[in-house]
């Protein structure tokens, strides 16, 4: 049975994706419910946060020092250094197996780059979680990602196979699928909305109609979920959406897609060690 936080989240600011200020960031929020949460649903909540632990793992394996670290990850970089050297039981054991696989040049997935491969893993590990929301909201995030990343490949005559992640029925089908809806209007709801947004010229404007996309589900399936650890964890969700979209200027858009297409371009030009053996 769902905890209830009634006084927690009858407290939250109330945003929107075009809220111009906030009350605090994802961070200060994470910090407020490690306090507030149960144990257990903490746990769950800070999950949302493993991607910028992805982040900061690739850039530490990859020798990327001039990057920064990222603050919002859950792993602190000692920590990713010592289990780099030993694993200790402290990490999530998809990321101690891509470490491994990494470390010993033995690419778990051939012809993948090392963010997909470790991002695929992820996926398997999210996917399998208790927690149904959590669920819901990856799969829907990962078939939305999909989707999007396979019509920038088509527009640019780019081979997006290798880029998809995950091997069920709609990953499978967006890989080989030469219809203009991968064949999935009928499972994938949004799909001819997502169709009319890639149309749009202005790229800003392309991002944040998806964006509203991933609102809107966020909307729908915590719609009764008042006071649950659901609606806590849309409110993160959400809450990063809005930071990030405060953050970027004129000029973000475009220049996050061109850097996108150039890593897709050259993205099956993979260094020989660990991508290729």
């Amino acid at each position: 049975m769902k905890r209830n936080y009634y006084c927690l989240i009858a407290g939250l600011q109330d945003i929107a994706l075009d809220t111009h200020k906030l009350s605090m960031g994802q961070i200060e929020f994470k910090q407020e419910l490690a306090q507030e949460l149960h144990p257990e649903d903490f746990l769950w909540t800070k999950k949302l946060f493993l991607p910028h632990d992805h982040t900061n793992l690739l850039n530490l394996l990859l020798k990327k020092e001039d990057e920064t670290w990222d603050p919002k990850g859950n792993y602190s970089k000692e920590m990713f250094e010592e289990n780099i050297k030993e694993p200790t039981g402290d990490l999530p054991t998809y990321m101690n197996r891509f470490i491994e696989a990494y470390k010993n040049s033995e690419p778990i997935f051939p012809k993948t780059s090392s963010e997909n491969q470790l991002t695929i893993l992820f996926y398997e590990y999210i996917l399998s979680a208790e927690n149904e929301f959590l669920r819901k909201w990856f799969r829907f995030n990962r078939d939305l990602n999909n989707i999007l990343t396979a019509m920038i490949c088509r527009k640019y005559d780019i081979p997006h196979e290798n880029q998809i992640i995950g091997f069920d029925d709609i990953s499978e089908t967006i890989k080989k699928s030469h219809a203009r809806d991968f064949g999935l209007t009928a499972e994938i709801g949004y799909m001819d909305e997502l169709i009319n947004i890639t149309k749009l010229e202005n790229t800003q404007e392309r991002e944040k109609n998806v964006d509203r996309l991933r609102w809107s589900f966020l909307d729908e399936h915590t719609f009764f979920e008042y006071f649950t650890t659901d609606k806590v964890m849309a409110f993160m969700i959400k809450l990063g959406m809005v930071e990030r979209w405060l953050s970027i200027d004129t000029e973000h858009g475009t220049k996050m897609f061109n850097e996108l297409l150039n890593e897709l371009k050259s993205s099956y030009k993979l260094p020989e060690t660990f991508t290729e053996k």
